[in-house]
């Protein structure tokens, strides 16, 4: 009939957008100031909500979206045939980095309470745009690195920490900002890095080498420099790369193709190729793992970090959707079983969120003990949020029904992401084998983390009978290899569940505890017991827009 409207929307929810993400997460906010001096805690809100509201924008939303619409594209030859390896980037990518940058995620080793702030901001950022987050993860993590050479350091760590994003490729004395990429794997070895073939030859400038090889993955090749292992004549070295040399000329940095990947659309991740590349020597030769692992360790917790922000964006949007959809006669967040379903992704949120800022609290502390715990912590930490990841994302998009299979809806693109850190950067196994390790060689790391655990000892019952139980694993060495996995995994969720003992509210900690250390679950999200309180659970979650 002529005039009759039949598209009338309804039972929609609006889009969860205009809000600040950092005073929308409760679990973030309280970590924050459990963790943050109380002489810079007013200065660390106040960044952390401008920040939290740019991410929640419009119009950082949709910088995200087009940033991954239009991914990067290798450019190896200008128009007369002329060698160039350049990357360009859509203008979206631009904004987001250099919002980043000028956010300080790359200034933590300078400022007070500087690893929580900039943890809490990574962990906001990402929610944003994640692939952006990669260049901002190595250059805050060469900075140490870079420290074990005085000269090297007083050179690049100004321009690493500082607040200026110049994408422009220029000598490095021209520059008041600069990013940092790395190039460890090769095609041969993956992560056993000392089968590495990257020849490093010595030049007859002081500390110069010439390196000539290839490597299968360097992430953010339009950095300005790169750390790079390579074989020096005394066994595998460090080398810092840059993309221009002192002269203004182009360093030989031939890239030859972008890798295709699931997700992390936005950012270029290359195959890179040496042919007498110029390279700089970073700390002694033959000792490039040693030299190179303070840079590994820090993106390693970043791993954790972005993992921890996908989920807690990943169970915002779920909540929202349920608590504006209705269905059955009522909201879906009203229903018992969608709300078991959201506490039980909020739990696997609120736990990643606090383990992540504890860590970044034991980098402020830099003292021994806390060293110590970072050494086994990091590698659990890393292992088993993002293990959690992807099915807390896969789960939180089911929730929106069909309509979180749609890529309007933001939650394909999260789906994507998910599994990205648990492969970078060692996947599961690495973590594993890399706390047998540090339980085999460094006992005193065993030992922070059981202090660490111990100071919630007698707040639950099963988290005490939990305890007991790793000491029994971590009593018997027999076949310790083939039971890593089930080591490690008991090792994070004990830490977290002492962490939430200790500090978060009581119906959180008493379902965590419930489900994930007295086994009072199913296999499947949603399936937690029906005594708990988790109409609280759920709304603590519940982003306020």
């Amino acid at each position: 009939m002529a005039g009759t409207s039949t598209h009338t929307v309804t039972n929609q929810p609006p889009p969860l957008v205009g809000y600040d993400l950092f005073t929308a997460d409760r679990a973030l906010v309280a970590a924050v100031e459990r963790y943050t001096g109380p002489d810079v805690l007013d200065e660390v809100r106040a960044e952390l909500s401008a920040l939290g509201r740019a991410a929640g924008s419009a119009q950082v939303q949709e910088w995200g979206a087009q940033a991954n619409e239009h991914p990067p594209r290798l450019r190896t030859h200008d128009r007369y045939g002329h060698r160039i390896d350049e990357v360009d980037f859509h203008p979206a990518w631009h904004r987001l980095l250099g919002k980043g940058v000028s956010a300080g995620l790359t200034g933590a080793w300078t400022r007070p309470s500087g690893h929580v702030r900039r943890a809490a901001g990574f962990l906001l950022w990402t929610q944003a745009e994640a692939g952006n987050c990669c260049p901002l993860s190595m250059t805050h993590a060469a900075v140490p690195v870079l420290r074990t050479d005085l000269v090297l350091a007083t050179e690049w760590e100004p321009r690493l920490t500082s607040t200026i994003y110049d994408r422009e490729l220029r000598p490095a004395a021209r520059k008041s900002g600069a990013l940092f990429g790395m190039a460890m794997t090769e095609k041969q070895g993956g992560s056993d890095v000392r089968a590495n073939t990257t020849e490093a030859r010595p030049l007859a400038e002081a500390g110069a080498y010439a390196l000539t090889g290839h490597k299968w993955f360097c992430s953010a090749p339009m950095s300005d420099a790169f750390l790079v292992l390579a074989q020096a004549p005394e066994g595998l070295t460090c080398f810092l790369v840059p993309r221009v040399l002192p002269d203004g000329t182009r360093n030989v940095f031939l890239l030859q193709r972008l890798k295709d990947k699931l997700g992390n659309r936005s950012n270029a991740s290359a195959e890179v190729e040496f042919a007498g590349t110029w390279a700089r020597r970073v700390g002694e030769e033959g000792r490039g793992v040693r030299t190179i692992i303070e840079m590994v360790a820090a993106t390693r917790l970043d791993c954790a970090l972005g993992s921890a922000g996908l989920m807690r964006q990943a169970v915002a949007q779920a909540v929202h959707h349920c608590a504006h959809r209705e269905a059955f006669g009522g909201r879906l967040l009203d229903k018992p079983l969608m709300r078991n379903v959201l506490a039980d992704l909020a739990l696997e949120s609120e736990a990643a969120t606090a383990l992540t800022l504890r860590l970044a609290a034991a980098y402020d502390d830099g003292g021994d003990q806390e060293r110590a715990f970072l050494r086994l912590a990091v590698p659990a930490a890393k292992y088993w949020i993002t293990k959690r990841c992807a099915p807390v994302a896969v789960e939180a998009a089911e929730c929106l029904g069909g309509n979180g299979y749609v890529e309007e809806s933001g939650l394909p693109r999260l789906v994507r992401e998910s599994p990205l850190n648990s492969v970078w950067e060692g996947a599961g196994n690495v973590q594993a084998l890399d706390v047998l390790r540090a339980l085999q060689r460094e006992p005193g790391a065993l030992d922070a983390c059981l202090t660490e655990i111990g100071r919630a000892h007698g707040a639950d019952h099963r988290l005490d009978r939990a305890v007991k139980d790793l000491f029994t694993e971590l009593a018997d060495l027999s076949d310790i290899e083939g039971r890593a996995r089930r080591l490690v995994e008991r090792l994070a969720l004990v830490l977290q569940g002492s962490l939430l003992a200790r500090f978060a509210p009581p119906e959180v900690a008493d379902a965590f505890c419930a489900s994930r250390l007295g086994g009072d679950r199913g296999a499947s999200f949603g399936t937690l017991p029906t005594s708990l309180d988790l109409e609280a659970v759920v709304e603590r979650a519940r982003p306020v827009s």
